[in-house]
């Protein structure tokens, strides 16, 4: 469970590091969208979990590997933007948001399952 200060935290890093990908995310991966779609972030507040969801981009491993490779680019401009506001930077971890998939993935049973024929209910006495 988090605590009130993680979350809020958390909530300044997503919406600076959206607006970071949001001016800067094609030098990163270029014709990809990035979205961040969740921070969470350690009890000592020394590491942020990133987690980032690829819009236009068919492999999702190789744009995190991309990310990753300007990790530290990243954390230093989120830096300049929350310097005054913490004492330290958190390291920043990036993962692959795959809730979408798991929701479609889903979805796709679901519709196959209201398709299937029912059978009849046997109710014995």
């Amino acid at each position: 469970m988090e605590s009130k200060r993680q979350q809020k935290f958390a909530g300044v890093i997503q919406q600076d590091l959206a607006a970071i990908f949001q001016r800067e995310g094609m030098n990163y991966l270029p014709h990809t969208l990035v979205t961040i779609t969740k921070v969470r972030v350690t009890p000592d507040l020394a590491i942020a979990r990133v987690f980032l969801s690829f819009f236009n981009n068919t492999d999702n491993q190789t744009a995190l590997q991309a990310i990753k490779l300007h990790a530290s680019e990243i954390r230093y401009k989120l830096g300049a933007r929350i310097k005054d506001q913490v004492r330290i930077i958190p390291q920043l971890e990036f993962f692959v948001d795959d809730t979408s998939e798991y929701v479609e993935r889903m979805e796709k049973i679901f519709d196959k399952i209201s398709h299937e024929p029912r059978q009849p209910d046997t109710e014995e006495n």
